[in-house]
């Protein structure tokens, strides 16, 4: 199939840049022919984000949003932010870049798929429950379009009795907005060295709860944010509780994957948080109706590879444009697409870079890119830091701290760690990971190629389990990794149908051995609004 522009991804981005370039394609009257590919089963299906949504995108993409029913429901109305210690909640003045005047508390899945059908309106062909799984190049070496992946597969990787094979996308341009650690944005910083010049991405993992509370606790546009327990200082993370309409609450838990203790789980450190003295009532007498992880970009404007390359682009959360201390990157993601599709539509994708420059959001990056590097130096350095940098410089520092090591190089020896004693679930407040994947609808076909390979079976015992005591079992939100006992000694197994996609394995496994390459179309989690 024969495109002018394929774009990689249905998120904010992707579909943004779709919108721009059927609206500038409108506006002179020009025939641009362009097409969504989405590996979730339907738009929406694997977007999970906090959110509490800067608009500043969305407003110069479709000003009438709101006449249109966007669904912006919820006006971010107060703000907390908490340095919580094991009993107590101690207020902190909030810092300006996590104010959130003119800000909405919103699903990010629920605006995408309104997101969705804008695009429809405009003429873009949205293909969701197909997995972008290769790139296509021409004979110059140039990128040619994505091809999506084999359908009906059996475990031996044979074709079964209903296969279908992927199909071929072809376009001039094509746009990746796979979102943070795109299986295919990989290999495509790797082929063209698209990193050269920039800092290692780091990361972090955000573990994410949709509740339903008792109304009387439900206050609509509450925003907390908290630092401290139940991390050590030495830990970068910190929680979010989001109320949105209809008496639900979003509660999340970010933790930074450069941390060093191979015993740390953050699936656990989110549990522990909920039944903090300040946050448990909140929970008491609600329901848990929904769960989900996602790693996410942090390292920020000095992590931002080269976005271009022949025949593409990278855009979104695939580039990296999130402020980590923002806590936000929605707003960016947009705004790159945009800038990319107005660069394609051109014809010239080399003026994206250009044009990016220019734009609001390399100013709020750059001035924003040494706060998450500051803590490296712990809680209490970070946080007077980034009150020099913030206030005092005003984000104009004339020097720019860096992210020196990659997240999977910095975990200590277990014999050099401490082991952490992680409370039981109750099945109330707290829960173990299976009831979990339970409640993120995570579906895949059973008898199909497993989409974490590993590139030496032999590594996960020989080095992971007897140097680090086996870290996959711990960092994995969802059950997909433990070691068993066979008849041979210890062996890991990988519990693939488990898989929320949240790419922490990929990111933190200290030996680089896992690849989380895309499973069949429309498989994984399927949030609701998330």
């Amino acid at each position: 199939m024969e495109f002018d522009v394929v774009v990689a991804g249905g998120g904010p981005a992707g579909l943004s840049a779709a919108i721009r370039l059927s609206q500038l394609a409108a506006g002179q009257g020009r025939e641009v022919s362009v097409c969504v590919v989405e590996k979730g089963a339907e738009i929406g299906a694997h977007i999970l984000s906090g959110a509490v949504l800067d608009p500043v995108a969305l407003d110069e993409l479709i000003p009438d949003w709101m006449e249109k029913g966007a669904p912006l429901n919820v006006a971010a109305a107060s703000h907390r932010f908490l340095l919580l210690t094991q009993n107590r909640a101690l207020p902190l003045p909030a810092p300006p870049q996590m104010k959130t005047q003119g800000a909405y508390v919103v699903s990010l899945g629920d605006l995408c798929r309104w997101l969705a059908e804008r695009a429809g309106e405009l003429g873009v062909e949205i293909f969701p429950g197909f997995a972008a799984a290769e790139v296509l190049y021409d004979e110059n070496g140039a990128v040619a379009g994505v091809a999506t992946g084999d359908m009906g597969r059996g475990k031996d990787g044979q074709p079964g009795p209903n296969f279908q094979p992927g199909v071929e996308l072809r376009a001039k341009h094509t746009l990746f907005a796979e979102g943070c650690r795109g299986s295919l944005t990989k290999t495509l910083i790797e082929r063209f060295d698209l990193a050269r010049d920039s800092d290692p991405q780091i990361y972090g993992l955000g573990v994410k709860e949709l509740w339903r509370v008792d109304p009387a606790k439900h206050r609509p546009g509450s925003v907390i944010h908290t630092v401290g327990w139940p991390l050590d200082g030495s830990v970068y993370g910190g929680a979010f509780l989001y109320h949105l309409e209809d008496n639900q609450v979003a509660a999340g838990f970010i933790v930074g994957l450069d941390y060093a203790n191979p015993y740390l789980s953050p699936f656990d450190e989110m549990q522990r948080f909920k039944t903090h003295p300040a946050v448990r009532p909140l929970f008491e007498g609600g329901r848990r109706i929904a769960y989900g992880a996602r790693a996410l970009n942090e390292g920020g404007f000095q992590s931002i590879p080269k976005l271009t390359f022949p025949g593409g682009a990278l855009v979104g959360a695939a580039a990296g444009f999130m402020n980590a201390p923002r806590i936000k990157g929605a707003h960016t993601a947009m705004k790159s697409a945009m800038l990319a599709a107005e660069a394609a539509f051109s014809g010239d994708l080399d003026a994206y870079p250009a044009a990016l420059k220019k734009s609001w959001v390399w100013d709020e990056l750059r001035r924003a890119r040494n706060i998450r590097p500051a803590f490296r130096w712990g809680l209490w350095a970070a946080i007077a830091y980034s009150a020099v940098d913030t206030y005092l410089l005003r984000g104009r520092a004339p020097w720019t701290l860096r992210h020196p090591r990659p997240d999977h190089e910095v975990f200590a020896k277990a014999s050099r760690s401490k082991k952490i004693d992680y409370p039981k679930a109750d099945g109330e407040i707290t829960f173990d990971r299976l009831s979990s994947v339970y409640v993120s609808n995570t579906n895949h076909q059973e008898n199909q190629p497993c989409h974490l390979t590993l590139r030496d079976p032999d590594i996960p015992v020989r080095v992971n389990l007897a140097d680090y005591d086996g870290p996959e079992a711990r960092f994995c939100p969802a059950g997909v990794y433990e070691f068993v006992e066979g008849d041979d000694g210890p062996r890991l197994q990988i519990n693939s149908a488990n898989c929320v996609h949240c790419k922490t394995c990929d990111i933190k496994d200290p030996s680089q051995n896992i690849d989380w390459i895309p499973p069949e179309g429309g498989g994984g989690p399927n949030y609701p609004n998330m």
